[in-house]
């Protein structure tokens, strides 16, 4: 059914039709200084009066009002950014500076809406010289680094509620992956990295857990990590996918110990090849992929077999490398091909790392770990705007998960 289309009354009309002839035309509506921007500045003081009314308790020129202990003392002059435009307003005061105006408090230069479109050009990564330049250009409006740095600041209690808030007391699987970023300290640029915890909900959505910067990762590291989920919540995690995090396992052995480690197949792959020219690549891959492609983890060992045979005489540290973690590459042997889909990479954790990387290309480098934290915060909002699809098949995995792994899943 078609929305009815809302009339605009015959009295509304003719006020329009006159504000337009009396202010020049239709385009000097919309000119700086014009019609608009006026009435914006007369709304907006209108409004600030008549929160002094509330405020003394009596209206303006009211008789009653007088030796009340409070009264009105003329107005002041402030500048403030309302949607593209700077206005010039004159705000109410009273005698004894108690009043706190709500629409635009006291030290507020920015009218509601401002603030969100900083924040929205932070969170792509754009450099605050690039930012100041298109307020400029668009807007007319100078914008300081002190108020750009002021509103992103903001930001950080975000963070802090975000990074403390509770979780869920389950997750059938989450990804554990880092991104490297550059920071300065002391003068001098080193990498940091920036690890997160994605994970995959009991309805079969999208959900970072966390964010944590560390210049040195190892069982220390992640059982502090382990430590906070357990501490916010999450009481189980079925199938942890990693790639290859140093100390990772112990650490999420001594905080979980049910929970099954998953190897990234993908990176492994990936990590044989630096070992081989590049002429044997294709084929040694091809091989490679007789291992992990296999139905059953019989037909895996022997296949890991055939291959040692074939090319431990030229390339002996690609079979080492599979041996050496051949207890984490294994559980996806056990699932069906669904549940190996999604558990055998981390491409869903890689694919939320290669849009953050494209915001972080623009960053030369940050000033300190709380930079890092609300650029990343910020982008990750954007980014999981889009998470609104389930994990394919999801219905069929976590029926499948749920026989796996019983009385761990809650009903």
């Amino acid at each position: 059914m078609a929305k009815k289309k809302e009339q605009i009354p015959d009295s509304q009309k003719a006020l329009i039709d006159q504000l337009i002839r009396e202010s020049g035309g239709p385009q000097s509506l919309f000119d700086k200084g014009g019609l608009l921007d006026t009435l914006k500045k007369r709304f907006i003081e209108q409004a600030l009066e008549a929160e002094m009314d509330e405020h003394l308790g009596y209206p303006k020129h009211a008789p009653f009002g007088t030796n009340t202990g409070n009264s009105r003392n003329g107005s002041g002059s402030k500048t403030i950014i309302v949607d593209n435009d700077q206005l010039e307003i004159s705000p109410p005061r009273d005698r004894n500076s108690t009043f706190e105006p709500q629409l635009i408090p006291k030290r507020q230069k920015r009218f509601n809406g401002f603030d969100e479109k900083i924040l929205a050009m932070y969170s792509r990564g754009m450099s605050v010289r690039d930012m100041q330049a298109m307020l400029l250009e668009l807007y007319e409006i100078e914008v300081s680094e002190a108020l750009i740095s002021s509103v992103t600041d903001a930001v950080l209690d975000d963070v802090r509620t975000w990074q403390s808030r509770p979780l869920d007391l389950v997750y059938p699987i989450v990804y554990f992956d880092c991104i490297v970023v550059k920071s300065r300290q002391d003068g001098k640029v080193s990498n940091k990295a920036v690890y997160l915890a994605l994970a995959v909900t009991m309805e079969g959505q999208k959900e970072l857990l966390g964010l944590w910067i560390s210049q040195n990762e190892g069982a220390k590291f992640w059982l502090g990590v382990m430590t906070e989920l357990k501490n916010r919540g999450v009481q189980d995690i079925l199938i942890a996918a990693v790639d290859g995090l140093v100390g990772f396992p112990d650490a999420i052995g001594a905080i979980y110990p049910e929970t099954e480690v998953q190897l990234c197949i993908v990176h492994m792959v990936r990590n044989s090849t630096k070992y081989v020219s590049w002429k044997d690549r294709k084929m040694l891959c091809a091989d490679l992929k007789t291992i992990y492609g296999s139905k059953t983890l019989e037909e895996a060992e022997l296949s890991l077999q055939a291959f040692e045979e074939k090319w431990d005489s030229k390339y002996p540290t690609v079979s080492q490398l599979w041996h050496r973690h051949w207890d984490n590459i294994i559980p996806f042997f056990a699932y069906s091909a669904e549940i190996r889909k999604v558990i055998y990479t981390t491409n869903a954790i890689e694919s939320l790392n290669r849009s953050l990387r494209k915001v972080l290309k623009t960053k030369g480098s940050f000033p300190n770990d709380e930079s890092i934290m609300k650029l990343i915060y910020l982008a990750m909002k954007n980014i999981s705007k889009k998470w609104t699809m389930a994990i394919q098949n999801w219905g069929s995995v976590i029926n499948q998960l749920s026989i796996k792994f019983e009385g761990r899943i809650p009903l």
